[in-house]
């Protein structure tokens, strides 16, 4: 995490404990235009499906966020799923970092949206 930003590092330490505290598949952070912070971790229930990344998105959108700064998702897999990306895209437009990396928060990519 040498190579982030300090508020980029929070959003790491943010979705590390909202994964490690749930124990699910992901865990998500993302920081909105006005500074804001939004952590989740992935829903799995039998009646509903929703990725951390959507639901940190979800929770910004309801919040009256108008765009995003940087978002962090940890886990296992190695790229985001093109839901994930779509819904990043249409609230945060481009231009947005996000932060890939597995459940321990050690960054193994850096993309724009």
């Amino acid at each position: 995490m040498s190579d982030l930003t300090a508020e980029d590092a929070k959003l790491v330490t943010l979705a590390r404990a909202t994964r490690a505290r749930t124990g699910a598949a992901e865990g998500a952070a993302i920081r909105d235009a006005d500074g804001r912070t939004y952590a989740a971790a992935t829903v799995a229930l039998p009646s509903l499906a929703v990725s951390a990344l959507q639901v940190c998105v979800a929770m910004a959108v309801a919040g009256g966020s108008q765009g995003l700064e940087a978002a962090v998702v940890l886990g296992d897999a190695s790229e985001l799923a093109p839901a994930d990306l779509a819904a990043l895209s249409e609230l945060a437009g481009p231009g947005v970092v996000v932060h890939r990396g597995d459940a321990r928060g050690t960054i193994a990519s850096t993309s724009t949206t």
